[in-house]
C-alpha cells in the first residue's frame, strides 16, 4: 500500500521539528463543517478564516506548532474525514 503522504512528508523531513506549519483548507460554507475543521486546531493556533466570493464556500488557515512530520500528516489524515474539505 502506498502512502498517499509521501512526497508531503519526504518535503517535511527537510525542515527541523517542532516549527510552525500552516494548514490550508477549502470547506462548503456550513456551520457543522466549519465547527468540525476548527476542532482540529487548539486554542494557541492562530487561526484565520475567509468566506469565497460566492459564499459557497470558506478558506481556513491555521498556523499551529507542529512537534514533527507525524503529527501533521495525523492532522491531514484527521481532516480527510470531512466531507468536502479540500487540503491546499
Amino acid at each position: 500500500m502506498t502512502d498517499p503522504y509521501s512526497s508531503l512528508r519526504t518535503q517535511l523531513e527537510l525542515e527541523e521539528w517542532p516549527n510552525v506549519y500552516m494548514f490550508k483548507f477549502i470547506i462548503p460554507n456550513s456551520s457543522e463543517k466549519i465547527a468540525l475543521t476548527m476542532e482540529l486546531f487548539n486554542d494557541s493556533s492562530d487561526i484565520s478564516m475567509h468566506e469565497s466570493s460566492s459564499g459557497k464556500f470558506v478558506s481556513i488557515t491555521a498556523k499551529e506548532l507542529m512537534l514533527d512530520v507525524d503529527s501533521i500528516i495525523k492532522k491531514y489524515e484527521e481532516a480527510t474525514k470531512i466531507k468536502g474539505l479540500m487540503a491546499l
